[in-house]
């Protein structure tokens, strides 16, 4: 027996058990059952339900299996009537003010107390008086609250604390006074907040829009993967009469542990808005199939006849599936076409020939948790990745430095050891001082390349990061969604690689969408091919597509003016295109009827199979949940009936599995590797005058399906269009005191409202990208007037 183990016994079970591992955890780990309501294996320890007494022998009395640790020789009796009898008992006090309401509550058919009284309850109650009454709370559009309900297990209270970071419930009062609730009436606003409706053992936290739309054991359980960021969180999809209804977080410790953000759960709400498009539109009328296809057939080859291949663009979604983005390159390509991107929000694309072969984390996602030292450059992880935020999270309270170099203060709640905010130009001058730092600390040079970009010494604050990247191990450096948006891209990109290779670290990315990498690994770009090989015929990049307009477009999945680095410019393009065919869930993904000559509606996630690759290069497949809405049609569907018609050779396919294969034959060699290739150039300092604007993406904006959830639009984290400015900035500008401000920007002038926030670098103005109001002002970083 190892020092490290003990010997218990379970119900006349001999069994081994880790030394001071709680009881619970080892019967759940023998499959021995033990009621419980206030436990879970993800949160601490409350002891507070006391529905897990077990008998333990020689103890006076009986102890809760979560809160007692086991010991050699313990003798535990779980089903005892000594057990039995103090299980009854707790059981019998909850239900003393619990109401009778399991008919009407949406937790019925899935409700841990229901399932629990069966077996321990009583068949009538001694209980008299009258029950308690909580006025149920309003906080906010996701959740809905029958306080009576609640038993006082603290889950929800814990996970906020423990887990989100932000203790958003909490309990007031004693006994049976005790409440939970929010502090003064606020609303839930934390980017997890819905994981409190699947750690909640009653009916009292329901999620909003799907309440008492049907019946748990009603619905059809689908495994599916989310959409919309690059974790690729696994999901449930539960559908009634085909339609789908709600989803769930499906347990993958790998991955998302039992967790999913609130945009992974509420977005569905998207594949049924009002704006779906159920039939194919030429011309802005609705037309059937046949003839919607062979109009776009016929439009884009007599484009490619009179003007060349040249002329016709296409851009990807980094939401659309391996499939899918697979036989669009597969369509383009064999039209003679090399304009194909999916790098949407990319700013600088002059180092892609020497970029890796797709954008990997650089390590398991699991390993985040571990690290002994992070430094993120322009991330806003806990908005953009909220599950691989919350990895590192977890590493920062074990005792992690995670450290930032970012154009904003963002709030992590989380522990930061150092940061350096500054603007864009800012940024490359602090990484350049890290990596300054980090050759001297190790003996090394900095390459020839990098020298025109360092600015003096190092701060105090880049030495720091330099030395805790060398001396806290394991180390990785990360480059995040507005690094990738940065307009020198390349240099924050050389910068990482040289401080990560010279300190030790591991170099990863945080992909921006559910298939970012995976767009790279199918050649869904203008200079390789599938599995990473260079294509013969270098196009056009996304950005170069859109400042030098195409006459013709294809748009899969894709709404330019909210999707691209530049949406003044994409708006400008798509309007003066001659022809433009879009595949699109929505009728208004053209914004106007002249943007998209045809619209044919294909299928959302939920609707189609398809497969996503994660940021640690994870394949992860799945089956459609539910029919198609109306006649749209899975995309790869209509892009194999599209490369038919246009006469391209390979499109036989009969189900997207078999699609599937073929990528996977291009693909299976490839090795992950984030060392860039090539030599440098004699960079400069990237030097913006006046005025710069800086934009995110905001968390519930990201892609044409979450800009739908009418709930998640309707949270206080989906702020509207505005102008951030430091209150020194707004000073100097003399626009302290007003509530609207005339921003221009290439030309063009919108007003917004103006906020002032000291998280925002002096010099820069926040104007968030990828919202209608800020869509017509140009690119994310780009000077601006403000007036």
């Amino acid at each position: 027996m190892s020092e490290e183990s003990v010997n218990i016994e379970v119900n006349g079970i001999p069994l081994q058990a880790r030394k001071g591992a709680m009881l619970i955890e080892i019967t759940d780990a023998a499959g021995i059952p033990i009621p419980r309501f206030c436990y879970h294996k993800k949160l601490s320890i409350a002891a507070n339900c006391r529905m897990c007494l077990v008998e333990v022998e020689r103890a006076p009395k009986p102890l809760p299996a979560c809160a007692t640790p086991v010991m050699e020789g313990m003798k535990v009796f779980t089903e005892s009537p000594k057990a039995r009898a103090a299980q009854k008992g707790t059981m019998e006090f909850l239900l003393i003010n619990h109401p009778l309401d399991c008919p009407i509550c949406d937790q019925g058919g899935e409700c841990e107390l229901q399932d629990l009284a069966m077996g321990y309850g009583s068949d009538a109650s001694r209980f008299a008086e009258r029950k308690r009454v909580i006025k149920d709370k309003d906080i906010g559009p996701l959740i809905s609250t029958d306080m009576t309900r609640c038993i006082h297990c603290t889950r929800c209270v814990r996970f906020g604390d423990e887990i989100a970071g932000l203790r958003e419930l909490g309990a007031t009062g004693r006994g049976e006074f005790m409440e939970i609730g929010t502090y003064v009436a606020h609303s839930v606003a934390s980017e997890l907040s819905g994981n409190v409706i699947d750690l909640c053992p009653v009916g009292a936290l329901n999620a909003k829009p799907s309440r008492n739309r049907g019946r748990s054991w009603e619905y059809v359980q689908h495994a599916a993967v989310a959409p919309h960021d690059s974790v690729g969180s696994n999901i449930f999809v539960h559908t009634l009469r085909g339609k789908v209804m709600r989803v769930v977080p499906r347990e993958n410790d790998a991955v998302n542990e039992t967790w999913i953000s609130d945009r992974d759960r509420f977005s569905y709400e998207g594949i049924y808005s009002d704006d779906r498009l159920s039939r194919p539109r030429v011309d802005g009328a609705e037309t059937d199939w046949e003839t919607a296809l062979e109009a776009a057939a016929k439009g884009l080859q007599a484009v490619i006849t009179q003007q060349g291949p040249e002329a016709v663009g296409f851009l990807l979604g980094p939401t659309a599936t391996v499939e899918e983005l697979y036989l669009a390159q597969k369509l383009a390509r064999g039209l003679g076409v090399a304009n194909i991107d999916h790098r949407l929000r990319q700013a600088d694309f002059s180092d892609q020939d020497a970029a890796p072969v797709f954008p990997w984390l650089g390590q398991a996602l699991e390993d985040l948790e571990k690290v002994g030292a992070a430094l993120l450059i322009g991330s806003n992880v806990r908005m953009e990745q909220p599950l691989a935020g919350l990895r590192l999270r977890k590493a920062a309270l074990a005792g992690g430095r995670v450290m930032f170099v970012n154009p904003r203060d963002f709030e992590f709640r989380f522990p930061v050891a150092a940061k350096v905010i500054a603007d864009p130009a800012g940024m490359v001058t602090a990484l350049a001082g890290v990596a300054q730092a980090v050759a001297e600390l190790q003996g090394e040079t900095l390459p020839a390349g990098l020298t025109g970009l360092i600015a003096g010494s190092p701060s105090d604050v880049e030495r720091a990061m330099a030395k805790t990247l060398i001396d806290h191990t394991p180390a990785t450096v990360l480059l995040g969604n507005l690094a990738v948006s940065h307009p020198t891209f390349a240099q924050l990109r050389a910068l990482a690689g040289f401080v990560a290779r010279c300190s030790g670290a591991r170099l990863g990315y945080l992909p921006e969408a559910a298939n970012s990498a995976g767009g790279w690994l199918v050649g869904a770009l203008p200079h390789r091919l599938p599995g990473g090989r260079a294509a013969p015929t270098l196009g056009l990049n996304a950005r170069a597509m859109l400042e030098s307009p195409r006459k013709a477009y294809v748009l899969l999945g894709v709404e330019p003016e909210l999707d691209c680095w530049d949406g003044a410019a994409a708006h400008a393009a798509l309007h003066g295109a001659e022809f433009v065919v879009s595949l699109s869930p929505y009728a208004s993904a053209g914004d106007s009827p002249s943007h998209s000559r045809i619209v044919l509606p294909v299928a959302t996630f939920a609707e189609t199979a398809g497969t996503y690759v994660n940021a640690e290069g994870r394949w992860q497949s799945f089956q459609g949940a539910s029919p198609p809405f109306g006649e749209a049609r899975p995309a790869w569907k209509v892009l194999r009936v599209l490369g038919n018609l246009c006469g391209v050779a390979g499109f036989e396919y009969v189900s997207a599995e078999d699609v599937l294969a073929e990528v996977w034959g291009d693909c299976e060699s490839v090795q992950p590797d984030n060392i860039s290739n090539g030599d440098l150039p004699n960079w400069q300092s990237f030097q913006p005058e006046g005025l710069l604007r800086v934009a995110d993406v905001p968390i519930y904006a990201t892609d044409p399906l979450v800009r739908r959830a009418r709930s998640l639009q309707q949270s206080p984290l989906m702020r509207p269009a505005e102008v951030r400015l430091h209150p020194e900035v707004a000073q100097a500008l003399g626009v302290v005191g007003r509530e609207q401000v005339q921003v221009r920007q290439n030309g063009r002038a919108v007003e917004l409202p103006l906020v002032l926030d000291e998280s925002i670098p002096r010099g820069c103005a926040w104007i968030p990208a990828g919202l209608p109001a800020s869509a017509a002002l140009g690119p994310a970083v780009g000077p601006v007037v403000i007036q």
